[in-house]
């Protein structure tokens, strides 16, 4: 089991991130990762648009940031909404990210969900079928720019004509990510095109049947499913106080996968998630961090697997 961190970006600071950063990668964790939203998660932005629930750091900025302040970590997104962006700008950036890591960026995409962000910008919030065709093409434009010297697609929602991506990342393949539980079209997805996939918050016995899942597309595409990563974002809360402090009103939602109790606990809850089939574990944080429980978590659970 490998083991990361997913830091929300939402009502924190840049001095803050890049402190938290700097700790994670001084704790041993491999992996560090940014959503995607201009917005509070929680947020209904209609009644949020002026508290703190508009205070939200840009993604690929802070993307950037990450590689910057950091030197040994993978430095991922969980996951970019491809509504937001064109997939040749999420390339351009990319590759500019893999970079100035020195080859450590992964891009995670993803359909898109926070339906209050789009409203409150204009962008057009089309039905999930139609957001999952434009993940399915989005993920082939990037490929294609990634890895091809020109890039031709004349798909349903993205043209690319005769168009580069230059220079290309320091990575030979840079890790492309899907993110989603969708059992009929965003697994589908994952199988036929993503080197890693991501699920947050669910328990395990849950992981387990979206992985079988995972495993049957792969099988349907020819896809060996051992070419695909599997992660899990999990929440820590050593106490109740702790899960509510950090999520709020989706305290509900994300409890089923929260690290909580004792550190036997802990560590038997991750195991569980380790024969369920997870092979990477990220402790999603938001503010205010609980960098204590970070560094109890790294003294007590992260060591623990380090020596096993």
């Amino acid at each position: 089991m490998k083991f990361g961190v997913h830091t929300g970006l939402q009502n924190t600071s840049t001095d803050e991130l890049r402190a938290l950063w700097r700790r994670i990668e001084d704790h041993g964790f491999e992996w560090i990762s940014i959503w995607d939203h201009f917005y509070a998660a929680d947020a209904t932005v209609r009644e949020d648009a002026t508290s703190s629930g508009s205070v939200c750091l840009e993604a690929v900025a802070s993307h950037a940031a990450l590689a910057c302040t950091t030197s040994s970590v993978r430095c991922g997104s969980l996951v970019y909404s491809v509504g937001y962006r064109h997939p040749a700008v999420l390339a351009n950036a990319i590759t500019t990210i893999d970079q100035l890591s020195g080859g450590r960026a992964v891009l995670g995409l993803g359909a898109g969900w926070h339906q209050g962000e789009y409203a409150a910008y204009g962008i057009p919030f089309p039905p999930a079928p139609v957001r999952l065709r434009q993940l399915d093409e989005a993920i082939q434009c990037v490929r294609l720019l990634l890895t091809q010297d020109v890039a031709d697609v004349a798909g349903e929602f993205f043209r690319l004509d005769s168009a580069r991506c230059d220079p290309k990342p320091v990575q030979p393949r840079l890790p492309l990510w899907i993110g989603g539980g969708g059992e009929k079209v965003t697994l589908r997805i994952a199988a036929r095109h993503a080197d890693g996939w991501n699920i947050p918050f669910v328990a395990p016995d849950a992981y387990r049947h979206k992985l079988d899942v995972l495993h049957a597309h792969c099988e349907r595409e020819g896809r060996d499913p051992a070419d695909i990563t599997k992660s899990v974002n999990l929440t820590l809360a050593w106490r109740e106080e702790d899960l509510q402090a950090q999520f709020g009103g989706m305290t509900d939602w994300v409890r089923p996968s929260a690290l909580t109790g004792s550190t036997q606990e802990v560590v038997d809850r991750i195991g569980a998630y380790g024969d369920a089939g997870a092979e990477w574990v990220n402790l999603a944080l938001r503010a205010p961090f609980d960098v204590d429980g970070l560094d109890r978590f790294a003294t007590d659970v992260l060591a623990q697997h380090s020596v096993s």
